[in-house]
């Protein structure tokens, strides 16, 4: 591996050449994506539940087919095959468009995805890329389409005209605008390093050093900030069965369902796509095999198969968090993203600028520095490190909370939202019920009064039944 940063942080070149595809060429790759995601599913369904069973010492799937993989095509077509289900109050057109526009998304980002480099199709001379086509401003695409996505999930929970539905659907809003920021953040430092905003020119700029050691930072914001992106524990709010029912879900059934269901998994899929892609290489063999074995296992077709398998990579990352951490709760979720992981990646974005500002616009190479005979390589990294271990002290630095006034009046520094009153709070007084704010109290409850009431003793009830008999 290169230790000099100066063509390592070089300018890309070599994007892909799609100047001998034609419409059909491009209509086959569309075609292989599609059945690609679709199978990756299937498996990423069976997969999810075979390692979570062997985290929790079970066995999983089993019985269909060998080891159970077949399992997943029952299961999608019992899904299917349920009623259908229309509520009365949903927007008829809104309530069908919805998990349309979320499947549509989550399918349009690997058009832009690299699957290896220049191939020959088998039993022809034909040379394309393994990928669908390039633009010089993909990750903005894949940005713009994520967002884009969102919608899906916000119509779905307003259109179905119910309230816990409504409530996942803005708690969706809310999450995925948090914690797109950080995930932008990251990807904008590589790309200053990178130089480029396309996907195959962004590869090949990590020829010498992937961009996941050299800007460590951005990687673990982005990788933090994905499962929040995908709504994946410990970062599952929007569904969150044990407060919302299941979240935007709740009035969706059979196929509709199956929609929604789908493109959570290939959101999976496209996180870890874009993090392969700008982090990890792409579909560059990892340095040691290149170093024992030559180029040629960097070329051609094994492109794809190093591809594949750090998607793959990322996908078991993604079931291990979830069979390992319990899910954050709201207030907690939303202060990690702006109080931590915006700063963290605010921060690391300034230094990259700095860096690459000083290289690109001055005569000075800050790759000659030596500070206190150490490279800048090794500086930067232990820039890097102290960052890390910020993000992680950030989290664990409890808040403060500001402490009752005696009396019942106002806390001291707190608005009147969040004075401790003695009037009851009514939390249907705009329609929707709405938990109180802190310092407010609900009204007891009647039921639970009626619950609560003891029992009348057995001579009272003994009495009773004889009057009754009488």
């Amino acid at each position: 591996m290169n230790t000099n940063l100066a063509p390592i942080l070089a300018r890309s070149t070599g994007a892909a050449d799609f100047s001998n595809d034609t419409i059909w060429v491009s209509v086959i790759k569309a075609v292989a994506i599609l059945l690609f995601l679709l199978l990756s599913v299937l498996f990423a369904l069976w997969f999810e539940r075979r390692v979570i069973a062997r985290f929790q010492q079970r066995l999983g799937p089993n019985v269909r087919g060998p080891f159970g993989l077949v399992q997943s095509i029952p299961d999608a077509l019992k899904l299917i095959l349920k009623e259908d289900i229309t509520v009365k109050a949903a927007d008829k057109v809104i309530y069908l468009i919805a998990p349309v526009i979320s499947v549509f998304c989550a399918f349009m980002i690997y058009a832009v995805i690299p699957f290896g480099p220049e191939v020959t199709i088998p039993f022809t001379d034909f040379v394309t890329p393994l990928q669908l086509t390039d633009l010089p401003v993909s990750i903005l695409y894949i940005l713009g389409i994520t967002g884009l996505g969102v919608y899906g999930i916000v119509l779905g929970g307003w259109s179905s005209g119910s309230t816990y539905p409504l409530l996942g659907a803005v708690r969706s809003t809310a999450q995925i605008i948090s914690y797109e920021l950080g995930m932008s953040l990251a990807l904008v430092s590589v790309l200053l390093v990178a130089g480029s905003m396309s996907t195959s020119e962004i590869v090949n700029s990590q020829e010498n050093l992937w961009w996941a050691f050299a800007l460590l930072p951005a990687f673990v914001v982005y990788l933090i900030s994905a499962f929040g992106e995908v709504n994946r524990l410990p970062f599952d709010l929007p569904e969150a069965e044990g407060e919302l029912v299941a979240g935007y879900q709740t009035e969706y059934s059979s196929m509709k369902f199956a929609w929604f269901y789908l493109a959570e998994y290939i959101n999976m899929l496209n996180v870890a796509a874009v993090a392969t892609t700008v982090f990890m290489g792409g579909w560059r063999a990892p340095w040691p095999l290149v170093t024992l074995f030559g180029e040629g296992v960097d070329q051609g077709w094994w492109g794809f198969l190093w591809f594949i398998l750090k998607i793959w990579l990322f996908m078991f990352l993604f079931v291990w968090v979830r069979a390992t951490l319990l899910r954050f709760r709201y207030d907690q979720f939303m202060a990690f993203g702006w109080k931590v992981l915006i700063p963290v990646a605010l921060v690391w974005l300034g230094l990259v600028a700095a860096f690459q500002g000083v290289r690109h616009f001055t005569s000075f190479d800050p790759t000659a520095i030596d500070v206190g005979g150490l490279s800048l390589r090794t500086v930067l990294f232990g820039i890097a490190g102290i960052l890390i271990i910020v993000t992680v002290v950030m989290y664990l630095i409890p808040d403060r909370e500001a402490k009752p006034a005696p009396d019942g009046k106002a806390a001291k520094g707190t608005s009147g939202a969040d004075a401790t009153t003695d009037e009851p709070f009514d939390a249907f007084a705009g329609g929707f019920p709405v938990p109180p704010l802190p310092g407010q109290k609900l009204p007891p409850s009647k039921r639970r009064a009626r619950v609560t009431t003891p029992a009348a003793p057995a001579e009272d009830a003994t009495e009773d039944e004889e009057k009754t008999n009488g």
